[in-house]
């Protein structure tokens, strides 16, 4: 599904931290001593949540190292969005499993269009299946089957299913799903088309341009709203990613995160957004890292993992109390697990 990364064919190869928070010259200060991002009770008063979330990010990213390609905003205190993070934020980069974000998108474009339908089957033969990749298509063993296309879908989002980005290449080719892409304003966030019309490689995104295409999502303009929702309850489901952001939150703090990760190579990336209690969106962060050591490491100690880990809760605290009454609301369905019968 995706390959070793272009960096070098794209002109980029190792960049040099170019961050700027807030407009400065310079990225933004670490926090001084204690626990990440945390300020003692008499100085957190004195400082915005974008800058909370500015001092975590730059003490994280720093502590893992590697090349970071990141844009955060946070909706301040008078409702105006805020960047509170941007570091090389226009650099094309392979996006990996983030990008299947954009696959999504494409496919409920064609539903919205009455082109598709989420209740359509589409056939699981042996051939289509990714070996020993991520997901659940390939743990099956009895094929050929069928499978309806929310349930590719649900797969793509939710365990990132490899085989799933195939089953949506039989209903949207690369080439169409470009297109969709380049229409809705996102040239830089396109898959990479092979041979064969119907599969494609993840292709690339960059941090600014995945940014926006969440906010088009949470702010109702990218999708219609059955779409939207559908599309944000995969993301803010209890089985979507937890190893980063998500990783030590609560059941509750977890339902006001929808995320989407992609690990590939030496890359760990991750992009989503914070929910307030009622449902809008506060804060949409945009992750990507690579470079780091330790790259044949997957699981949830790799160092830019990690540091999503301390990021994650950090930033929810820092939008606590913050609120977004000019947004649509899209609450998650209630989380209640089952002992079976």
């Amino acid at each position: 599904m995706a390959r070793m990364s272009r960096r070098a064919a794209l002109g980029i190869g190792t960049v040099a931290t170019a961050g700027a928070v807030f407009g400065l010259a310079g990225p933004a200060a670490a926090a001084p001593g204690g626990a990440a991002g945390r300020k003692s009770d008499g100085d957190a008063p004195r400082r915005t949540p974008a800058q909370r979330v500015a001092d975590v990010y730059q003490q994280e990213k720093t502590r893992a190292g590697g090349n970071w390609y990141a844009y955060v905003s946070v909706v301040g205190s008078d409702g105006a969005r805020q960047v509170a993070v941007q570091e090389n934020p226009d650099t094309v980069v392979e996006a990996y499993s983030v990008n299947k974000i954009a696959v999504a998108t494409a496919v409920l474009d064609k539903i919205d269009r009455g082109l598709l339908t989420l209740d359509q089957r589409v056939d699981v033969t042996a051939d289509i299946v990714v070996p020993n990749g991520d997901g659940i298509f390939s743990l099956d063993g009895a094929y050929p089957s069928s499978v309806t296309l929310g349930h590719v879908l649900a797969a793509l989002l939710t365990v990132s299913d490899d085989t799933a980005v195939r089953l949506c290449g039989l209903v949207c080719p690369a080439a169409e799903l470009n297109q969709i892409l380049v229409d809705k304003g996102f040239p830089n966030t396109q898959v990479e088309p092979v041979a064969n019309p119907n599969r494609f490689y993840l292709g690339t995104s960059t941090a600014r341009e995945t940014h926006d295409l969440l906010q088009a999502l949470v702010g109702g303009t990218l999708l219609s709203p059955a779409s939207t929702a559908f599309l944000l309850g995969l993301l803010r489901s209890p089985i979507a990613f937890t190893d980063g952001i998500r990783r030590t939150m609560s059941s509750d703090e977890r339902a006001r995160v929808a995320t989407k990760a992609g690990w590939f190579a030496d890359a760990r990336h991750e992009a989503g957004v914070m929910f307030d209690p009622a449902g809008a969106a506060v804060l949409t962060y945009v992750l990507f890292a690579d470079g780091q050591a330790d790259a044949d490491n997957f699981g949830s100690t790799h160092p830019a993992v990690r540091a999503r880990a301390v990021m994650g809760p950090q930033f929810l605290a820092a939008v606590n109390g913050v609120t977004n009454p000019a947004a649509p609301v899209h609450q998650p369905r209630r989380y209640q697990p089952s002992n079976g019968g």
